[in-house]
């Protein structure tokens, strides 16, 4: 076929396409059979070459609206010819009367002229009274015409009395008619629809139709996500997405009765800046959409990782240094995303000052905006009002005289509990070039900026809008440089700006002691002399991402630049960059090394010198794990932290401890004794006697409490061995118990049964009993949404555990058969870290690499063929990057000291990664 010219406009497909089918039609007219089948064939191979060709257009030139236009157009073409056909040739009437009239309309997305290439086609049959066999008999014609074609059609069929009717009732089918545009048939009949839906549907309902359309996007995005920065985003549905502009322009229209974004001008909504900035948006989005369904071959609207590499390098993205393809694509996604979300609070303000929107944002919805004013002037700040119980800018030079006024308006905020008129964050968003080196170096600036941070108020509120209008952004462009950055990995949900913030927002929280969940954390705030340098330090400790350079590392360079701008004194500098410097070391010691081992506890002793540091790195860790998104932050991270701690504390002070570790285990052991006030004094002296000191430490109280009862019903059945699963909806896990006498392969064996069955362990804790069992406790990632399908995973893999525990089954041929295939979606350069300083007794064995189902088995495996004893195991996954630790030794219980031996076990390791591991036998060269 030719080339689809580059312009929207394409009068002559429609027509060429017509005359060709039509002569086809009548070519076997009186033949139905063979002339649909001649019909569907041309047009099947008309719509291959035309969506051919748009792809292959959006590629060369990157428009995402053209390729929708393109492909709306074509089906305009294809729905003309099929009236044609129906209306012409097998369905032709000579004089029609009244009532045989039709008229045709595109409706909903397709209305508007847009389409993606995996679209429905959603039409309307609009009838000037009720149906007849004639307008039914061609309707079907059509319609069996578009679904032999393989479209997804939406339909439906109305009166005009009907259409308005169900409209006045029904705010969807409204909005589908607001939309409509004329296909082909009886333009009157149309016409005579769109006259009486203005003037008896749309008239005077503008104030309902624009309360029914934000609650219907409030929940959509409570389904979707809330937050427009989550790093999987809906295209289409998500916060910031094409349905949020969609939903603008549907209000628009509703409101202001224009046909296109640029008559929005004329009314003072939006400037031509704005307007061109809503149609970057949607090109953008367009763009994204269209290449995603193109490129997974189906209506996919998420973005998911798995395509986020593909995507990236589709729509033209290369690398930077620091930066992958895939993530400087995102930060744009992201950043597109932010510009809708200011588009949206501009029309929300236009709205207001019309009375169309209730009060105060898009969430309020209870009460109607009273005609008159509420302004009332700020006593200490003549640049500020107070309007409508929101804080306004007196006039639009408020920023111009004072350009302090971008800080002091958070500032006030702040301080008198207040939420922002658009109108001043509109402003604000103009005058971020007033930002300039000698307002950042201003010290009073400085100081509102420094009391915003750290106030006991909200603070990650007004810093979340601060960074919405971009000012934060501006005035830290440290901070600017991380704004909608993404990381491509599976353990971050949100950007870097958006995980930063809701650190603050947990400090604030653990500050308030509302949230039990923060275990130790709430505690030490209290006792923590300068919480200011919390505040700073979380707001920073990741601020150097995207960097060729580690992050900690660099970002404690910019704290010591940043800290004295703010006003910090040169120790309280220091302190700064220690914690952004050292802010993943807590978190690694507690979940990676054995906190039973006294040189873990020196080590660590080293790095936090003093007692005050120690406070503070645990509070900063305990947000930056809450902050990485949900599921990621459990009992037993804060049990694991919270003996780090107590461990450490005696170190640090000299020996004199708080609560010293007999004492501690005498209070764990106390906790569970008061949970099972059921079971008498005898029963639970002789089950507290088998269990080690670091079990009660180190395991939190809802896990003990488990444990105990899991083992005295296996004991009362006389079992030897059993099982038992925990579905832990929220951290998206399923948490497995396995009692069984310990032997040294009894953690391969069992990571080989989850491999067997699919599943992926992504935690673990591993606990031996005074007489002789293992208490293991194994996290796998969910499978299934529904709780009953996860259930009966987890007896398949409940049962899989036993029968190769008895050894029923051979595991090597089994999961040989499991083991997943194909491309990746990550990479991780593998690394081993063979160690003697870590530990007086045992040899740390480190493994880093991507995770994989069976992966466990493969490294405790090969570590048994290596003739290395596992002394205790700690396994912990970060998203795709999977980090066990093994404490090892020799079978005469040494360390492992030969280079040669070292050099060995990092080579079988590695190979486990490069997918050469053999399941019969180490490679020749280990065996010596």
């Amino acid at each position: 076929m030719p080339r689809l010219p580059r312009t929207i406009s394409e009068p002559f497909l429609g027509t060429r396409l017509k005359t060709e089918v039509l002569e086809i039609a009548r070519a076997h007219a009186g033949r139905d059979t063979e002339l649909k089948r001649a019909v569907i064939g041309r047009l099947k191979q008309e719509m291959a070459a035309v969506r051919a060709e748009a792809e292959r257009l959006l590629l060369e030139e990157g428009c995402g609206r053209c390729c929708s236009q393109r492909l709306s157009a074509f089906q305009d073409a294809v729905i003309a010819a099929a009236h044609a056909v129906a209306t012409t040739i097998l369905y032709p009437v000579d004089k029609p009367s009244r009532a045989e009239r039709m008229a045709i309309a595109a409706v909903g997305g397709y209305g508007r002229g847009m389409m993606a290439p995996g679209s429905d086609t959603d039409i309307l049959f609009v009838l000037p009274y009720k149906q007849t066999a004639w307008g039914e008999s061609v309707a079907e014609a059509i319609l069996y015409l578009l679904w032999d074609l393989g479209l997804k059609v939406g339909h439906a069929t109305r009166s005009v009395d009907e259409c308005v009717r169900q409209a006045r009732a029904d705010i969807t089918i409204r909005t589908s008619i607001l939309e409509a545009r004329f296909l082909v048939g009886d333009q009157e009949l149309f016409e005579e629809l769109e006259h009486r839906f203005d003037t008896e549907v749309v008239e005077g309902t503008a104030a309902e139709f624009v309360a029914a359309k934000m609650a219907e996007r409030e929940e959509r995005l409570r389904k979707a996500g809330q937050s427009r920065y989550l790093v999987e985003p809906n295209v289409k549905d998500g916060k910031g997405g094409l349905r949020d502009l969609h939903t603008l322009f549907w209000i628009a229209k509703y409101v202001y009765r224009v046909r296109s974004t640029g008559e929005l001008v004329a009314k003072g909504v939006f400037t031509r800046e704005e307007v061109r900035l809503f149609t970057r948006c949607e090109d953008f989005l367009w763009s994204v959409r269209c290449h995603l369904h193109f490129l997974t071959g189906r209506p996919e609207e998420r973005l998911s990782f798995d395509v986020q590499r593909e995507m990236a390098e589709r729509l033209g993205y290369t690398e930077h240094p620091g930066q992958r393809d895939v993530e400087r694509f995102m930060k744009h996604y992201f950043l597109v995303a932010k510009d809708v979300g200011d588009l949206t609070a501009i029309l929300s303000a236009a709205l207001e000052a019309r009375h169309d929107k209730p009060v105060p944002g898009l969430k309020g919805m209870v009460e109607r905006l009273r005609s008159g004013t509420r302004r009332t002037k700020l006593k200490d700040s003549a640049d500020f009002i107070i309007d409508h119980e929101r804080l306004n800018v007196a006039d639009d030079q408020a920023f111009a005289r004072a350009p302090i006024n971008l800080i002091r308006m958070f500032h006030i905020a702040d301080k008198r509990d207040l939420a922002f008129h658009p109108d001043a964050m509109r402003l604000a968003a103009r005058s971020l070039s007033l930002i300039d080196a000698g307002l950042r170096d201003d010290p009073e600036a400085n100081r509102l900026f420094m009391d915003v941070l750290c106030s006991k108020n909200a603070p990650e509120t007004v810093l979340r809008r601060m960074n919405e209008v971009g000012v934060l952004g501006r005035f830290v462009p440290e901070f600017g440089r991380v704004v909608a950055m993404m990381q491509f990995n599976m353990y971050h949900h949100y950007t870097v700006d958006e995980h930063l913030l809701r650190c603050i927002g947990i400090l604030s929280e653990v500050e308030r002691r509302t949230n039990p969940e923060n275990g130790l954390a709430n505690e030490l705030m209290p006792g923590i002399k300068q919480r200011n340098l919390l505040y700073v330090a979380l707001l920073l400790h990741d601020i150097a991402k995207g960097r060729p350079e580690d992050h900690s590392i660099a970002g404690a360079r910019m704290a010591r630049r940043l800290c004295p701008r703010f006003g910090l004194t040169a120790a309280e500098t220091e302190t700064v960059a220690w914690l952004v410097e050292q802010h993943l070391v807590m978190s690694t010691v507690a979940q990676s090394r054995d906190l039973s081992d006294r040189k873990t506890i020196e080590n660590f002793a080293a790095v936090v010198q003093n007692l005050d540091r120690m406070k503070m790195l645990l509070v900063l860790t305990t947000a930056d794990i809450r902050a990485v998104g949900p599921g990621v932050w459990n009992g037993w991270k804060a049990q694991l932290l919270k003996t780090l701690y107590y461990e450490t504390e005696p170190v640090l002070t000299g020996g004199f401890s708080e609560v010293d570790r007999g004492k501690r285990v005498q209070v764990a052991q106390a906790q569970l004794r008061h949970a099972l006030a059921d079971w008498t004094d005898a029963d639970f002296a002789g089950y507290a006697a088998r269990h080690y000191p670091p079990y009660w430490l180190r395991t939190d109280l809802d896990t003990k409490l488990r444990h105990a009862r899991f083992v005295a019903e296996t004991e009362a059945q006389g079992a030897a061995l059993a099982t038992r699963a925990d579905l832990e909806t929220g951290r998206g896990i399923t948490e497995l118990t396995v009692l069984a006498p310990d032997h040294p392969k009894l953690l391969s064996v069992i990571a080989g049964a989850c491999a067997a069955t699919g599943a992926n362990i992504v935690d673990a804790q591993i606990s031996t009993t005074t007489d002789g069992l293992a208490l293991d406790t194994i996290a796998l990632r969910r499978a299934f949404d529904r709780d009953d399908d996860e259930q009966r995973r987890a007896q398949k893999v409940r049962d899989a555990i036993e029968h190769a525990l008895t050894g029923e089954v051979r595991l090597p041929d089994v999961i040989a058969r499991k083991l997943p295939k194909g491309r990746r979606t990550f990479s991780v350069e593998p690394e081993v870290t063979v160690n003697n300083a870590w530990s007086n007794r045992h040899t740390v064995v480190e493994v880093s690499g991507l995770d994989r189902p069976g992966l466990l088995f493969e490294l405790t495996t090969t570590l048994s063929r290596l003739n290395l004893n596992i002394a205790s195991a700690h396994v912990a996954t970060f998203g795709e990057r999977a980090v066990d630790v093994f404490y090892v030794t020799d079978l005469m219980g040494a360390k492992i000291t030969g280079a040669a031996r070292q050099s060995a076990i990092r080579r079988a390791l590695i190979s486990v990664f490069e997918g050469t591991f053999d399941e019969e036998e180490p490679p020749r060269r280990l065996r010596a």
